[in-house]
């Protein structure tokens, strides 16, 4: 997986590639704390447009950086899912604390 960060003011937007499993979690999470740290980062917008594949470890990579923005005062959102990271985020609980938007353009304009 090969994602790629655009920020754009206080919003990180992270474009998901392939697939979100433990190995490449690990890799985003990285990639987004090390971004984090040394910002005004406010709002983090996880695109799924182009995920083939997610399991829990993905859902616990989105709680984690869920609950270090809410204590800076953030929010996080997600934008495009497919029917089965849909159904991940359904059956764990994450559509009640995270907002779902059908596009980035959505997403941007509402989070």
């Amino acid at each position: 997986m090969a994602s790629t960060i655009k920020i754009a003011g206080d919003l990180m937007i992270v474009n998901l590639n392939g697939e979100l499993d433990h190995h490449t979690s690990h890799i985003v999470k990285t990639q987004i704390e090390n971004i984090f740290q040394n910002s005004s980062i406010k709002k983090i917008l996880f695109n799924f447009k182009n995920v083939t594949f997610m399991d829990s470890s993905g859902v616990g990579m989105i709680i984690g950086r869920y609950k270090a923005l809410q204590k800076a005062g953030g929010r996080v959102g997600v934008s495009n899912l497919n029917n089965h990271t849909r159904r991940i985020f359904e059956m764990s609980g994450l559509f009640s604390i995270i907002p779902c938007f059908d596009n980035e353009k959505d997403a941007i304009e509402k989070l």
